[in-house]
């Protein structure tokens, strides 16, 4: 059995965070042998533009997405750790990935892997990232499907290359190689995205998808908070 330390890192603007992001997280942290799950909402998305919530009340709808996640894990007897961290909120400017990762490298050492949780529609946009190739010097890829994504029709030359140099069959080679390995999930496919729920929520029908798309703890803010009107 590995004895390297094993951290998941999931990411994004969590505007707001729903059960995708959930389900995502207890997938991995399942399957990997995560020790540790980071929820790491960004500071100042760079690519989303200015009309999102700011980041002291997403970091709120996180924390809040992350009792939820707790319970889920001990429904399903997972011993994962779950951490909320500031690390992208207190950085000053934009909020690049590589600076994320290499922080994160100096935090837990040369030897833990460090495993970007992500689905296959980030992948497909990662040439857009700043300094995107470096953060395979810091990190492990575990992507998972999404519905609508056709990986190998959507791919560019770059993400072809880069599977053909990084891509594993095996999650468990992620145990005991701290970076620059990508795996392929397929088992999972989860068609919710945070831009679609802020639309519906502006809508009629916004009590009909808050209490099954959203955490509970979640929609308790949202709805104090009068948010995504």
């Amino acid at each position: 059995m590995s004895t390297t330390k094993k951290i998941g890192i999931l990411g994004g603007t969590f505007d707001p965070p729903h059960i995708g992001h959930l389900r995502l997280a207890s997938h991995f942290a399942k399957i990997l042998h995560l020790d540790e799950l980071l929820l790491i909402p960004s500071g100042e998305p760079w690519q989303k533009g200015s009309d999102i919530t700011p980041a002291e009340i997403r970091f709120q709808l996180t924390e809040a997405a992350g009792i939820d996640l707790a319970r889920a894990f001990l429904y399903l007897s997972i011993p994962t750790q779950i951490g909320i961290d500031r690390i992208e909120i207190e950085r000053a400017g934009p909020s690049y990935s590589i600076d994320t990762a290499k922080s994160l490298r100096e935090r837990f050492g040369p030897e833990a892997s460090l495993i970007w949780l992500t689905g296959v529609d980030s992948l497909i946009h990662l040439p857009s990232w700043n300094s995107w190739r470096d953060l395979f010097q810091y990190m492990n890829f575990a992507v998972a499907s999404r519905p609508h994504y056709d990986l190998v029709a959507e791919m560019s030359p770059e993400i072809q290359e880069l599977l053909e140099t990084h891509q594993i069959q095996d999650p468990a080679a992620l145990e005991n190689q701290p970076a620059g390995l990508i795996y392929i999930d397929e088992s999972l496919s989860v068609d919710l995205s945070s831009t679609d729920l802020r639309n519906r929520l502006k809508t009629p029908a916004r009590s009909q998808i808050e209490s099954e798309q959203i955490p509970s703890h979640t929609l308790q803010i949202i709805t104090k908070l009068g948010l995504y009107q």
